[in-house]
This record gives structure tokens, sequence and C-alpha cells, in this order.
């Protein structure tokens, strides 16, 4: 049975958490005056995710950026860490990671180095199909574009403190991941959105649980995606939820791991049942099965990061 944690406060979810387990593969850079940077993995690939821990002298600020987007940091002062996510259609290449930090004594240091994005190797499904299945009317795009820039002003939008509490968690019971995200799609001849989450074929009906705690911040019936809760799991990541039959939550509700969402189903553009589980991760399109691989609980409810 589903170990649901039903946590009353911040005082008792931010209290006595598990600390942070990076992966053991990763790699240490020395930087000057003691600072040092420990990162995952040196070369992700699309899609991935890659933990950043910064070790060294005691710092009163600390700043960091990849490709261009602001890292935001939680944990001890001692030990503080961020999550970088590398969009599944980023360029394999190399793009520069920074970080800034006012040690204890008021000597500002700095450290940069590079992460090398490599190929997803995502499979290319073409179709050849009736125009009427693929165009849409001016009402349908319309609405779907409403929805869309209503969607990106969510993912956009961080909430600066770390509201999850230890593992990430499936949202299926027993259930088995398609291995879809990231697929291309190509129909008559016309590039497709890549699929930016995984998708899990199970019956309808089928419970849906919050894999870690965090806010709703919407629960609706969209045009391409059905019923559809997201959740802000703060400091820029959100987890998606979508086809659902029936919702168990309502925007503005906090969740707790194990938390009913709602139920498998076929709504919006969908041939049959299933579960659609996405992830941003500071408006980064992520594979959601690499939160299962990290531990990461936050032990301050504030991130270190000033802004």
């Amino acid at each position: 049975m589903r170990n649901v944690r039903a946590l009353s406060s911040l005082i008792l979810w931010a209290a006595a958490l598990t600390p942070f387990t990076a992966p053991a593969s990763g790699e240490t850079i020395a930087c000057s005056r003691g600072l040092e940077l420990e990162l995952s993995n040196r070369e992700p690939s699309q899609g991935q995710i890659v933990v950043m821990t910064v070790k060294g002298q005691p710092r009163t600020e600390l700043r960091a950026s990849w490709s261009g987007r602001e890292l935001y940091f939680w944990g001890n002062d001692d030990q503080p860490f961020t999550l970088i996510g590398v969009d599944l259609q980023s360029r394999p290449g190399s793009y520069p990671l920074t970080v800034d930090a006012r040690l204890a004594s008021g000597e500002s240091v700095g450290c940069s180095t590079e992460l090398t994005v490599r190929d997803g190797g995502f499979p290319v499904q073409r179709l050849n199909v009736d125009d009427r299945d693929v165009e849409l009317s001016q009402e349908d795009l319309a609405r779907s574009q409403r929805e869309t820039d209503q969607l990106l002003r969510i993912f956009r939008t961080t909430t600066p403190a770390a509201l999850w509490d230890g593992s990430f968690e499936s949202p299926l019971e027993h259930a088995k991941a398609s291995g879809s995200f990231g697929k291309r799609r190509i129909l008559n001849d016309q590039p497709r959105s890549p699929h930016s989450g995984e998708d899990f074929s199970v019956p309808a009906g089928t419970p849906v649980h919050a894999p870690q705690r965090g806010r709703v911040v919407m629960a609706s019936d969209l045009f391409f995606t059905g019923n559809t809760v997201v959740i802000d799991h703060g400091l820029g990541l959100y987890t998606f939820y979508a086809h659902l039959q029936s919702m168990a939550v309502e925007i503005g509700a906090t969740v707790s791991t194990g938390d009913l969402l709602g139920r498998v189903g076929a709504t919006g553009r969908v041939t049959g049942p299933h579960l659609h589980w996405a992830a941003r991760l500071n408006d980064t399109r992520v594979d959601p099965l690499e939160l299962l691989s990290i531990s990461a609980s936050p032990t301050s409810p504030n991130p270190t990061t000033s802004r």
C-alpha cells in the first residue's frame, strides 16, 4: 500500500528530512579559494537532469546559471544543491555553467565550466493521415493557443522555495512507462512537436497519485490534453498529468506524496485511455522518469540563492 504522508505545516515538512543523495558517478571541479562543484553528469543527454552540489568555504551569497537560465539552490549553507534541466530539444554541444559566490570573508569567487549535451537518440515516427485529422478549426486553434499561453505562464513562474520533501515516486502503482519521451512525429511530411512526457497504458479509472508534495496550480479541461492537473513542487519544478477521466483536486490545494490526483482516462485528443506524465524544470522539458532516480530532500524551507 502506498505510504501517504500528510504534513500539516511548513515547520513539519522542513524539519528532520532525509539528506540529499547525489548519484555516485559525479565529477568534482576545483575552483579558486577552495570552492568546489560536484556534478552528477558532465555530459547529459537531451531531457536529463543534472545535480550540482557546491562545496567549500562558507558563503553568504550564491548565484549560478546554465545556458542563460538562473539556477535555484536549496539545502544547508555548507552544501547547497541545484537541479539543472536539459531540454529535450537542446542542440547537442557545450553550454557554459557559471557559479558566483561571496565568501563569509566578503571576498567574491567565481567558477565556470561547461556541460556537454548529447543527442537523446529519440525515435522518429512517420505517418500519413487524413488532413482532417491533423488540421484544427480556427476556433479550436484559438482555444489551444490560449491554453498553451496559460501553461507557459505557469511554467515560467518560479516559487522561491522547495515544496517537496523526499524522493519522488511514480504516479501509478505497478505500471510501466512506454518509453515515449522525446519521440518525434512527422505527419504528412510535416514535423510535429516531440513527445514531452511519458505515457502509461493502463485501464481507465486507474488511480493517479501525487509523486511528491506540492501545490496544485492547474486542474482544468484542456483541448489537447483533456482533464489536466499541474503540480508546482517549487524552485521551478512542475509535474503534469493529462487525459484524466476525473480530477480529485482543485487549484490552490496542497498535496502530499501519494494523494489522489484523479483517475486515468481518455479525455482530450487521444485514441485510448492512458496517463501522460510530464515534467518541467526551469521551463525545460525533462523526462519525468529522471525524478525517480534522485533523492532530493530540502533541508531548509528557502533556497540559498539571493534574488
